[in-house]
């Protein structure tokens, strides 16, 4: 299934002399011991309001490889922005009159154009999880009622349409979060009042049970502060899994628990205390064969554990500050703590292609929830993993609209960030409420984009690169970047792979700085890089990935990229 729809750059011709093509081409570029800083920039961001209407509430959000954005929520919160073609309206028993529903309950937005195509969902995807396969292809799981045990599929086209099947997954997984694993299949893990897991089961066929997870169940408390928990495909291709503020480490092909980790402390992380999570740009290195590559994970904000209770009763305190960053490729490893310049609950955190990461979204007091939450964190903050701890946060620019409860937000190939959602009320509600159901869609420019930093910028020429390449393959990436002092060391070269964005968290990201054999001159201003895929599945499972040339912090345009 060809699913690769990239923009093409103009190449134009450049003809030499003899004696300046013998200086030019196959100039090799030297490694320097030491790399150069990344450019400085004052640049705090930038946001561009792109489209008013975003057709259905953003509560779900993940970009496929053809570069359209699905966007989605629930099909029980009544008429959304948009209707389905005439003709073509659900079954709906709810409706006492007509028995019909003939409003979309999710899109495919074109982050070019802005235009939406309604897209028709049977089951209720309310709060539900998905990742994309090895093929591109959306599969989604769970939800509410009908929907609690379905497994949908959205291959990436510009006239697909979900194919459901209602009864795949054994229990109801309301809540829960899925994982892709090594070899390109699926764990689904908790949900409401399910302290099991399970695997994703082939097109058509069902699962008769499952696996029992008696952490879930510890770590679960009077509000269920252990729903949509952080899991994490770790480079051993164990599974690190964080619930309320425990975490272990599970073995999915022994089915067994293999550690667990120290209690990260100061309150609760997962919903609805709705802390962020992410594992770290995993970074290739030298000959690491047969060695565990190390793995980190961030966790940042949540919320006091009794902070939903008082919220139901109007009292909203104020949400964690705090953030963790733990190795979870160490037996003998502990949380690092360190302090946000704000408190932060219901945020999302990206990672961007340069390796820093952003958190964005989200309420400085209350927990998720209908009418949950108060004092909208409007302020991006950046963080630099590589950064000494006092100097890895930067403030950028305040966005001006709220998103909280059900927002969401997805790095896109030009390596801006889509920002929708946002609804903290029981259906399409525009007026009389705090914070009305927000249907606005933005992008924000985050500071790599600083103009001055334009010329700085590299260029991936389309014609020279790979679409597919295997495990630990040397492949090329050439590039048009007009500096005159450059060192390998300036460039890196990172592959992404966009997540399923839910509620504050964002399943399946990764990011994978490659490891670079060669650097050489092809050309004025024209480079060949010679860069080696990841190894094994457990670095990166198959899929696509965008993968980004970064020059001392700026990146490029992204393009789309197979392992296999």
């Amino acid at each position: 299934m060809a699913v690769l729809f990239r923009s093409t750059v103009t190449f134009l011709p450049l003809f030499f002399g003899a004696a300046m093509a013998q200086f030019f081409f196959r100039n090799p570029i030297v490694e320097s011991p030491s790399r150069k800083p990344d450019f400085d920039t004052s640049y705090e961001g930038w946001w561009e309001l792109v489209s008013l209407n975003s057709g259905v509430s953003a509560m779900h959000i993940v970009l496929l490889p053809h570069n359209k954005v699905i966007m989605f929520d629930a099909t029980v919160f009544g008429p959304s922005n948009i209707q389905l073609p005439p003709g073509n309206c659900r079954f709906d028993p709810t409706n006492k009159e007509t028995q019909e529903d003939c409003w979309a309950h999710a899109v495919e937005y074109d982050i070019v154009t802005g235009a939406l195509r309604p897209l028709k969902i049977l089951t209720d995807t309310w709060c539900s999880s998905g990742a994309l396969s090895a093929d591109g292809t959306l599969v989604q799981t769970g939800g509410w009622n009908e929907g609690g045990k379905a497994v949908r599929h959205l291959s990436p086209c510009d006239t697909c349409d979900w194919e459901e099947y209602p009864t795949a997954l054994s229990v109801q997984r309301w809540y829960a979060t899925q994982q892709i694993l090594p070899d390109g299949s699926f764990i689904v893990v908790g949900g409401r009042r399910q302290f099991s897991y399970e695997y994703v089961p082939r097109a058509g066929e069902s699962n008769p049970t499952n696996f029992r997870l008696p952490f879930l169940q510890e770590t679960t408390d009077k509000v269920e502060n252990n729903l949509y928990p952080f899991v994490h495909l770790s480079t051993d291709g164990n599974l690190f899994i964080f619930a309320n503020n425990r975490s272990i480490l599970l073995d999915p092909t022994s089915n067994t628990v293999v550690r667990e980790f120290p209690i990260l402390r100061g309150g609760s992380r997962n919903y609805p205390s709705s802390g962020m999570s992410v594992l770290l740009p995993i970074r290739l290195r030298g000959d690491q064969a047969g060695k565990v590559v190390s793995a980190e994970v961030l966790v940042c904000g949540g919320s006091p554990s009794w902070s939903a209770k008082l919220a139901a009763e109007g009292k909203f305190v104020p949400a964690l500050q705090t953030c963790g960053r733990i190795t979870i490729t160490k037996a003998d490893t502990v949380w690092r703590t360190e302090l946000m310049p704000s408190s932060r609950v219901m945020g999302d955190m990206l990672l961007l292609p340069n390796t820093d990461v952003l958190m964005i979204n989200g309420a400085m007091n209350g927990s998720a929830g209908w009418g949950f939450a108060s004092e909208p964190n409007l302020e991006p903050l950046l963080y630099k993993t590589m950064k000494p701890q006092a100097e890895r946060f930067v403030r950028l620019k305040p966005a001006t609209i709220p998103r909280m409860y059900h927002s969401t937000s997805a790095v896109l190939p030009d390596g801006c960030i889509l920002v929708a959602g946002s609804n903290t009320n029981n259906g399409y509600i525009f007026t009389g409420v705090p914070y009305p159901t927000e249907m606005r869609v933005e992008k924000f420019w985050p500071p790599y984009l600083d103009p001055l930093l334009a010329i700085h910028r590299p260029l991936i020429v389309y014609e020279f690169s790979m679409e597919t390449i295997k495990y630990g393959q040397m492949f090329p990436i050439q590039i048009m970047l007009v500096e005159p002092d450059l060192n390998w060391s300036d460039l890196k070269v990172t592959m992404y792979a966009p997540p399923f964005t839910t509620h504050g968290y964002s399943m399946n990201q990764r990011l994978v700085v490659l490891r670079m054999r060669e650097v050489v001159v092809v050309g004025p201003a024209m480079y060949k890089i010679v860069a080696m895929a990841p190894p094994t599945g457990a670095i990166a499972p198959p899929g696509y990935y965008l993968v980004f040339v970064v020059h001392r912090g700026v990146p490029s345009k992204g393009i789309w990229i197979r392992i296999e």
